[in-house]
């Protein structure tokens, strides 16, 4: 009887503990589908709101999980630096003007290297091939149904500003930066892979430069990072912004450009521009050789605007021109027109040189701040005036006296067991009447600069900025000479150009 009694004890036990813990598999599938439940309701809700405040602004739900996808490392991996294929170039174009323009965009472009996408008005005609050389296409969704009051300028700046939102909404893998540029733009892309490296791509950024004519800054924005010679911004202020991008951009229907509109955007998100020097919007008219000729201490980022300025050497065309400077940009990405100076005191001599583009030779002894100052041979963007710019700038002389001579680059080449690069200047005549003083008819008569330079260390751009020094490594005489040897190398702790 007892054991009996056992029995029946262990099988009510055992009934009761099932009955228990279906109830809880039960209770916990039901809080799951409620929890779902509610969630999908305050989501579609909060979407649907957001809709109701701003009728004609896109359909597509605000994203309340990032479209970011993810390749996650091994747990003990470092993340990699940033390389080229974490950035995602956004270009803005257009259908009818491509083919006029893309030679630009196919100088830098690298297919299946480079990633992003040229954003058109409309497709492309159905007899038209598109070309294999030029990023891939996408056209931009219709911007009709938003307000635009700027009475000189173009809707287009509508669709240009929401490129930012399209390719982020694309969710590609790996995205740390979106760069955003025109289809005129050159970017010099290993450049700009140093220079956002700088930056930790987990934090909100917007980078970029100003316009060099201050009549465009007053006008536009000296907070604004110009959209023509690029911006980047990194992934985390992306997800920021294409919260709020649609409703704002009737926010700032007032506004000319669409660089303008993302930037008024940014300001409600409170990021501010990261300034680098090295982003060119070349808002000049005239001759760009002043402002290339003396570059400030920073990688070259990129151009823009070369169909409205001189080419950048006098005896090419404008692509041929970028051409040769890509020669020695791919020898030395890094030195690619970073500027030197020193003087030969033997010959009473002073030399300037912007590695890979050009040198002037004074047969004077002009000081340290006269050669680091831009030489005027250029005009403001919207008036052609002589004034005023966002750097100094110094008027260049009618008098063939008070001119320097002037040498462009004619080749450059890797000397192979020294590790150092060599790049070679000829001296440009413009056939115009030279100055028939002794000390520039000895000038004169240097046919050629050879400079020799070491692989420009990139671990430089963190520390201090300081310009590198250069000599004449073949002086010590007066003797005529018509090749002048220059070593650019880094400077040693007492090296200054300072005049006897």
């Amino acid at each position: 009887m007892k054991a009996w009694r056992v029995l029946v004890l262990q099988i009510t036990t055992s009934k009761v503990t099932d009955a228990f813990t279906l109830f809880m598999k039960s209770a916990f599938v039901i809080s799951t589908v409620a929890s779902l439940s509610l969630l999908l309701y305050f989501t579609f809700s909060y979407s649907h709101l957001l809709l109701l405040s701003c009728p004609h602004c896109s359909r597509d739900p605000v994203p309340v999980l990032s479209l970011r996808k993810f390749t996650l490392p091994a747990s003990n991996d470092p993340e990699p630096p940033t390389n080229i294929s974490h950035i995602l170039f956004g270009i803005g174009g257009s259908a009818r003007t491509w083919h006029k323009r893309r030679h630009y965009c196919e100088l830098w472009w690298r297919p299946n290297i480079t990633r992003g996408f040229v954003w058109l008005d409309e497709r492309p005609q159905k007899n038209v091939t598109w070309p294999a050389g030029s990023p891939p296409y996408r056209v931009s969704s219709d911007t009709s149904r938003f307000k635009y009051s700027c009475w000189y300028g173009s809707r287009s700046a509508i669709r240009i500003a929401r490129i930012i939102k399209e390719s982020f909404e694309l969710g590609l893998a790996n995205v740390r930066w979106f760069v955003m540029g025109d289809d005129d733009t050159v970017f010099f892309t290993e450049n700009l892979v140093r220079v956002l490296s700088k930056y930790d791509h987990d934090q909100m950024y917007y980078i970029g430069a100003n316009s060099e004519s201050v009549e465009q800054d007053v006008v536009h924005s000296y907070t604004m990072a110009y959209g023509g010679g690029g911006f980047a911004i990194s992934y985390p202020l992306a997800v920021e912004l294409v919260k709020i991008l649609d409703r704002c951009i009737d926010r700032y229907a007032k506004m000319y450009g669409s660089d303008q509109k993302v930037q008024g955007c940014l300001s409600e998100i409170g990021v501010p521009i990261t300034r680098e020097l090295g982003f060119h919007q070349v808002d000049i008219r005239g001759n760009p050789y002043g402002l290339l000729a003396v570059h400030p201490l920073a990688p070259l980022v990129s151009l823009h605007h070369l169909d409205y300025v001189d080419p950048l050497f006098p005896t090419l065309t404008r692509t041929d021109s970028l051409k040769r400077l890509r020669t020695a940009y791919e020898l030395d990405s890094d030195r690619t027109l970073q500027h030197s100076f020193c003087h030969e005191l033997t010959r009473n001599w002073s030399i300037s040189i912007s590695w890979g583009y050009t040198i002037q030779l004074y047969p004077s002894l002009p000081t340290a701040k006269e050669l680091e100052t831009a030489p005027q041979t250029f005009w403001t963007w919207r008036t052609w005036s002589t004034e005023p710019f966002t750097f100094n700038t110094r008027p260049v002389s009618a008098n063939p006296c008070k001119q320097p001579v002037i040498y462009f680059l004619d080749g450059a080449y890797d000397s192979g067991s020294t590790g150092e690069t060599v790049t070679t200047y000829r001296r440009h005549v413009d056939g115009g009447k030279g100055c028939d003083r002794h000390e520039y008819v000895a000038a004169r008569g240097v046919e050629r600069f050879n400079v020799r330079a070491s692989k420009f260390n990139p671990d430089l751009w963190k520390k201090a900025p300081r310009r590198q020094c250069c000599e004449v490594v073949n002086g010590g005489d007066d003797t005529d000479i018509n090749v002048v040897e220059v070593m650019i190398r880094s400077c040693n702790p007492w090296d200054s150009v300072t005049p006897r």
